[in-house]
C-alpha cells in the first residue's frame, strides 16, 4: 500500500486521503477569514454584519441560554441581551476570530445576571450518559424542541455542586473546549478540567448504583 508523507509523522494512505484533509482545512480556513471578515464591519458600526454573525450561530446560543434559563422566553431573553451587549462592545473584542467563545461567554454572563435577577434555580433536564452517546441525541435533534431520550436525573443532579453540573453542561452539551469554559466560569483551566472529571465521576458512580439497585 502506497503512503504519502508531508511530514514527520504524517502519513495518507492514498491522495485522496489527503486532498479530502486539505479541503476540509481550507473550508475551516474560509470560514474563519469570513467570521474575521464581518466582525470587522461590524466593528464599524455594520449592524447587518453583526446580525449575520449571530444568525450563523443561533441554534449553538439557543442551546445554549437554554440550558441556563430552562425555557424558551427565557433564553430567548438572556439572548437579545446579549445582543444589545454585543453591540455595544464589539469594539472590545481584540481577536476577530474569537468572536464566538466571546460572543458565548457574553450570552453566559447574561443568562447568570437574568437567573441571579429573578431569584431562579434552573435544573438541566437531560443527562448524558459517560461515553457521551445519549448526549449526542439529546444535541443534534430540533434545537427548539425538547429531546425525547430523558432519563431521570433529579436524584442524580443533587449529588453534583453548581459548579460541576455548569462545567459539564458547557463542555459536553455545547462542546466547547476547556479553555472556553474556564473563561465562561471565570476560574483555571485545571479547575475546569477538574470540575468536569470529578462531576462525571460522581454521576457515574450514582447511575451504577441506581441501576444495580433495580436490578
Amino acid at each position: 500500500m502506497l503512503f504519502i508523507r508531508i511530514a514527520p509523522f504524517i502519513y495518507f494512505k492514498n491522495k485522496n486521503e489527503l486532498f479530502s484533509m486539505l479541503m476540509t482545512l481550507i473550508g475551516k480556513w474560509g470560514e474563519a477569514m469570513h467570521v474575521v471578515r464581518l466582525v470587522k464591519k461590524a466593528k464599524k458600526g455594520s449592524k447587518k454584519a453583526l446580525l449575520q454573525l449571530i444568525m450563523m450561530e443561533k441554534d449553538a446560543y439557543y442551546k445554549l441560554a437554554f440550558t441556563y434559563m430552562g425555557n424558551e422566553h427565557d433564553a430567548m431573553d438572556a439572548m437579545a441581551e446579549m445582543i444589545v451587549t454585543l453591540y455595544e462592545k464589539i469594539d472590545q473584542l481584540k481577536k476577530e476570530a474569537a468572536f464566538y467563545s466571546w460572543s458565548k461567554t457574553i450570552l453566559v454572563n447574561e443568562c447568570k445576571t437574568l437567573l441571579q435577577r429573578r431569584k431562579k434555580v434552573v435544573l438541566v433536564d437531560e443527562f448524558i450518559a459517560a461515553n457521551g452517546k445519549e448526549l449526542g441525541k439529546a444535541v443534534n435533534g430540533d434545537p427548539y424542541s425538547r429531546s425525547e431520550n430523558q432519563i431521570d436525573i433529579q436524584s442524580l443532579l443533587v449529588h453534583l455542586s453548581d459548579q460541576q453540573k455548569e462545567a459539564i453542561q458547557l463542555k459536553y452539551f455545547h462542546d466547547l473546549d476547556y479553555e472556553t469554559i474556564a473563561t465562561m466560569m471565570n476560574v483555571s483551566v485545571g479547575t475546569a478540567k477538574s470540575r468536569v472529571f470529578y462531576g462525571l465521576k460522581k454521576l457515574r458512580d450514582q447511575y451504577g448504583s441506581d441501576h444495580n439497585g433495580k436490578s
